[in-house]
């Protein structure tokens, strides 16, 4: 696992070079934006320390959707320190099934890629293959200010899962983007802003960039990959363009 990494002025980078998580801090107190898979869970007091804090400061946990990769620590915070988890509505079912979905694109496709087996051998190393099962979430509606730390507003950009949102922290000049855009493809290596890969409607992915595009944020982090820096609008323009190339819309 990779060391926590201090992104800037209250944000926090947990993870691996598979798949990150996060920690976003003010003077409420601390919020998880996504939950890895559940051996990630030593990460978090290191990180708390980056920021100052510890787990009694932590208010919430936020996740984008309910695949497996992104719910990981989610239960143990809330079993430890009773921290709220919150998840849009069409995730629930996904949620209370350990992630499961059906995706548009044929999984088939990614085997001849090494980075598949790698992939998949990572998150059961890391408890993956058993994710929890997330029978209590707090239901996000899209629109409106969290009433968490950092106040985000949640954007409902469903194609990756039914019920996937972004997070806009305008305090913190940041997007959470989720696996809406990766920055480095999973399975096939690939780098920079694209469509992720294992999208319940590729097509609805790609129509709800429209949802980002428009907002003012520098910095997009994401559940695959490095930070982006260029901005969102630039994200979505080369996500857009990926998709064309690849035929995938």
């Amino acid at each position: 696992m990779n060391s926590p990494e201090k992104l800037g002025d209250g944000l926090v980078r947990l993870g691996t070079s598979y798949v990150n998580w996060y920690l976003v801090a003010d003077d409420g107190g601390v919020t998880i934006v996504d939950a890895g898979v559940p051996g990630y869970r030593p990460q978090l007091e290191p990180g708390l320390d980056l920021l100052g804090r510890s787990l009694a400061d932590v208010q919430a946990t936020l996740l984008t959707h309910a695949d497996a990769d992104h719910t990981g620590v989610s239960t143990a915070v809330r079993d430890e320190a009773g921290v709220p988890i919150y998840l849009h509505p069409a995730d629930a079912e996904s949620a209370r099934n350990r992630g499961a979905k059906k995706i548009d694109e044929r999984a088939l496709s990614e085997l001849p890629h090494p980075g598949t087996y790698k992939l998949f051998w990572h998150f059961a190393r890391n408890g993956g293959a058993r994710p929890p099962v997330l029978d209590e979430t707090v239901a996000v509606v899209p629109g409106e200010a969290l009433e968490v730390p950092g106040r985000p507003r949640a954007i409902h950009t469903p194609g990756h899962t039914p019920g996937h949102v972004a997070y806009h922290f305008a305090g913190h000049g940041t997007l959470f983007a989720g696996d809406l855009i990766c920055t480095w493809h999973p399975t096939r290596g690939r780098r920079g802003p694209q469509l992720m890969a294992f999208n319940v409607s590729t097509q609805q992915s790609f129509d709800s960039l429209a949802e980002i595009e428009g907002i003012g944020a520098d910095l997009v982090l994401v559940g695959h990959g490095e930070p982006w820096t260029g901005g969102v609008a630039d994200a979505v323009d080369r996500a857009r363009a990926t998709a064309r190339e690849d035929g995938r819309v």
